[in-house]
């Protein structure tokens, strides 16, 4: 029944969500000029990918990513305050980033990867890959 929703319904969602992204960038701003770069990327991380295949939100949600994660600079600082339960979605956001070709967001995203591998292993890389269901 996926394909029987009401298309307004579907855009009213993608709307609420597109509202909840807004309200997180304002709040990533806010840290980023407390000069609070993790706590910035936590915040970028935390419910996400949305909850919906409208690209629109996928793509809101990546540019609020992005920002956070261009904003760390010390890595392994980063790791050692940043939980666990964030190095799969952190991966997926990795390969979104490699597939931009811009290359500072590549270097970054690279940085990030090495370190992210060194600390979760292999099974991250596998677990972000082969996740169908979650796309970034």
């Amino acid at each position: 029944m996926a394909g029987s929703e009401d298309p307004s319904l579907e855009a009213d969602h993608a709307q609420a969500i597109i509202a909840r992204i807004e309200h997180k960038s304002r709040k990533i701003e806010s840290l980023l000029k407390q000069y609070k770069p993790v706590e910035a990327l936590k915040t970028a991380l935390e419910g996400s990918p949305p909850n919906t295949k409208d690209e629109r939100c996928k793509a809101a949600n990546w540019i609020v990513v992005h920002r956070a994660l261009m904003a760390i600079k010390d890595v392994d600082g980063m790791f050692s305050s940043l939980d666990p339960e964030y190095y799969d979605i952190l991966m997926k956001y990795l390969y979104r980033g490699l597939a931009t070709g811009d290359r500072p967001t590549c270097d970054q995203c690279l940085r990030i990867h090495e370190k992210l591998t060194e600390r979760a292993g292999l099974g991250c890389i596998l677990r972000s890959l082969a996740d169908t269901a979650n796309t970034v």
